[in-house]
């Protein structure tokens, strides 16, 4: 049918959000709206002896100023990973005792207009008494470091390891080499297009008189963000509160997440019985935004005298920053720490993680979650073991990638790779990338004085994971079928993919699907956006959905027509005597009689593993440390597309956000914990003219068994195989040389230039 699964109509959403009709959370404004501003301290790491409010709440328009000791019966925000030990490590709303990083909120301003709200809270007087800042992983881990959790025995929080030590350890002691490396990844900050922001209502005649929160944010899920927001923090039931999302400007993990200001705004709207609003600025984003990776491994990789893998070897030290947030401690260990040996056929795989508190911002999921820090690891193994034992990059990899015929394969870290053809489909990257022509491109960029280079990687992560049920609720009302689904777009573009799933079950035009997302009244369950899973799950329920509105209508049909019906295109027909009637026909002779609402739960309810090659060829200018990437190629391995064309897209901004991180983006913090990089005059993010100038974009694809659409998430597999790709790449320009991330200009141009001099003294 048109604009069925596998086409590509042009995106539902664009008309609204390109012509300024999208619906923010910063553009709900109730009536009798006030304004609120946290107060944060400037130092990472201080007691604090007292707070003065006094000439605070004496200001023009201001109606409270709270401290720690005013929300003293709120929860704090969990942490909901079985492995903070014996300090939890969990962030209050504001912190009364002491501060952990630069932007802890010890304070909360409430005025009638922001500008009110901002000059109150400058008047806030707090004194601190500064202590030592633990501003690195290597500062954290010596004998005389400060501690950030003063109860806790030392600053590393938790201990994970995964795997076989003794086998590993014998695989080492018979290889005929070993290839090791140090490997930092960088500190990255979201930098969403839309900053967070948060509107908290309080009705005190709702939920039957027990009083109701409203509360309006961005977000990448509402209805599995209101049980933590509701029972855990506000102490309330969650029929209590009703979340609402619109449209949101980019999550990357860091909009799954509750924030102190959430939590704040609520208690100030229920405690003035007005509206109260809150909306972040660049610099609050920077500061208290939660960040990704941040994390130094020492890996080793085993091979025998044939190029064969034996065993891989990592020990991680992951910075989890001041406080452990809500899925911080999983992400390099069950998230990215299962899949470290990636599709390769590994015996033996040993991977131990430390989880270290200091004193900067709290880090968790950032796209990819763990995946694009295990790509990273094992790619960069790859590349410098095929440099060190004179084998060809590609040929290392086909021989030891796992074959059809494998398949089904435990990796040993309790993953189950079930489907994929991944020498094919490193086959065929080869191909498209053109690999034999490299040489001649080489030449032409050196005979203009320029160093080029080319870098592949070979990913898998696990997507489409994190929860075993997905939920779809259907209604037609008006001829028009209403779809809510329980997950979140932030920019993916659900309504188009979610409606071309259901307008084909149910035979009707996809202008007649309208998706409904980011409301609690309306769908009060779903697991939201994250890992890659929007597809796989929220896409099968909306399929099951629409089949249980068909297996209804069937029923009236067979009423109404007087027998048994068949169903085809969005008609049922009687089988006696070819008798039709529409399916808006039935729902509009039986009003909400075909209202459904489906889950789904698969009988093995495993992720799915994406898979992919992507190769990168750079160009560098040793006289600027300028690189630019001149060729890109992906070809990946994600089921079946819904809409290609999405799909594709989210590949390139995948690809954008790895290119980021591996030459220009770095958080930094100096030796007392300041953030040195709080604004895009010194935090670099890639612009269009940074992309590849040529990037091709391919499918080889192996449905997933265990989905009704066949899909495998895509979402995050762009930054996983960019990431390695690139800095692959850039060693191949360096002469082999070693270059951590982000491998910015002045980097490059000590290396190139070093590089230079050793080849002329030659």
């Amino acid at each position: 049918m048109k604009f069925g699964v596998g086409q590509s109509p042009k995106r539902l959403e664009d008309e609204r959000l390109i012509t300024g009709a999208g619906r923010f959370t910063d553009d709900y404004q109730p009536d009798g709206c006030t304004f609120g501003v946290t107060v944060r301290s400037p130092y990472a790491h201080a007691r604090i002896l007292g707070i003065d409010v006094s000439e605070a709440r004496a200001m023009p328009g201001v109606l409270a100023v709270y401290t720690a000791d005013d929300i003293a019966d709120y929860g704090r925000i969990p942490c909901l990973v079985p492995l903070s030990g014996p300090v939890k490590a969990e962030r209050p709303l504001l912190t009364g005792d002491k501060v952990r990083f630069v932007g802890d909120g010890v304070a909360f301003v409430v005025a009638e207009t922001r500008e009110q709200a901002r000059f109150a809270a400058e008047a806030v007087n707090v004194d601190y008494e500064e202590i030592e800042a633990v501003h690195s992983i290597d500062r954290a881990l010596e004998n005389d470091a400060a501690r950030v959790w003063e109860e806790a025995e030392s600053n590393k929080l938790f201990d994970w390891q995964v795997g076989d030590s003794q086998a590993a350890d014998e695989a080492f002691a018979n290889a005929a080499h070993v290839t090791t490396l140090r490997l930092v990844q960088n500190r990255v900050a979201p930098t969403s297009m839309e900053v967070r922001s948060a509107v908290g209502q309080w009705d005190a005649a709702g939920a039957d008189g027990k009083g109701a929160f409203l509360f309006h944010t961005g977000s990448q899920g509402v209805a599995n963000m209101r049980p933590h927001l509701a029972k855990t923090i506000m102490k309330v039931e969650p029929e209590q509160m009703r979340i609402v999302t619109g449209d949101v400007g980019g999550g990357f993990g860091m909009k799954s997440f509750c924030y102190p200001e959430y939590g704040l705004v609520l208690h100030a709207a229920r405690a003035l019985g007005r509206p109260v609003k809150w909306t972040g600025e660049r610099g609050d984003a920077f500061q208290t935004d939660l960040h990704g990776r941040a994390m130094v491994t020492d890996a080793q990789l085993a091979l025998d005298d044939k190029g064969m893998i034996l065993g891989l070897k990592a020990e991680t030290w992951s910075d989890l920053g001041g406080y452990q947030s809500q899925y911080g401690p999983a992400i390099q260990t069950f998230a990215g720490g299962r899949i470290i040996g990636g599709v390769y056929r590994i015996p033996a795989i040993h991977n131990v993680v430390h989880g270290v508190a200091t004193n900067t911002a709290p880090t968790d999921a950032y796209r990819g979650a763990g995946r694009p820090e295990a790509a990273y690891i094992i790619e960069r193994l790859m590349e410098a073991a095929a440099r060190e034992t004179g084998m060809d990059v590609i040929d290392i990899r086909r021989r030891n990638l796992l074959r059809p015929d494998e398949l089904p394969h435990e990796n040993g870290l309790g993953l189950n790779f079930d489907v994929g053809n991944y020498p094919a489909l490193l086959n065929a990257a080869v191909k498209r990338a053109d690999w034999a022509g490299f040489d001649v491109r080489r030449a032409e960029a050196e005979a203009r004085g320029m160093r080029y280079g080319r870098g592949a990687a070979f990913y898998v992560e696990i997507a489409g994971g994190g929860s075993t049920e997905e939920f779809a609720d259907v209604k037609i009302r008006g001829g028009k079928v209403h779809a809510a689904i329980g997950t979140q777009s932030n920019g993916q573009g659900h309504e188009t993919a979610y409606a071309q799933v259901i307008a084909e079950k149910l035979g009707i035009d996809l202008e007649d699907v309208i998706i409904e997302q980011g409301d609690t009244d309306r769908l009060d369950v779903g697991n939201g956006t994250g890992g890659s899973r929007s597809m796989v799950w929220g896409g099968a329920a909306g399929l099951e959905a629409a089949a249980d509105v068909i297996a209804k209508g069937r029923i009236f049909a067979a009423q109404d027509l007087g027998g048994e019906v068949d169903f085809d295109a969005g008609v049922y027909r009687a089988r006696g005597t070819n008798e039709t009637r529409g399916l808006m026909e039935i729902a509009a002779a039986h009003p909400g009689e075909l209202d459904v609402r489906a889950s789904y739960k698969p009988e093995n309810p495993g992720p799915t593993y994406p898979n992919g090659c992507h190769i990168a060829e750079v160009e560098l200018n040793p006289d600027t440390g300028i690189l630019s990437v001149s060729k890109y190629t992906v070809v990946d391995d994600f089921g079946t597309l819904v809409n290609p064309m999405l799909v594709e897209g989210q590949v390139q901004g995948g690809v954008a956000q790895g290119l980021g991180q591996a030459v220009m983006e770095d958080v930094v913090y100096d030796e007392n914990g300041q953030l040195l990089t709080g604004s895009f005059m010194d935090y670099g993010i890639p612009r269009a003219d940074d992309m590849p100038l040529g990037m091709t974009f391919d499918t080889e694809p192996v449905p997933n068994p265990n989905n009704p659409l066949g899909a495998k998430g895509c979402g995050e597999a762009g930054t996983i195989g960019a990431m390695p790709s690139i800095m692959n790449a850039l060693v191949d320009c360096l002469g082999g040389q070693h270059v951590d991330m982000p491998a910015t200009p002045e980097k490059l141009w000590r290396l190139a230039q070093g590089l230079e001099m050793r080849q002329a003294a030659a």
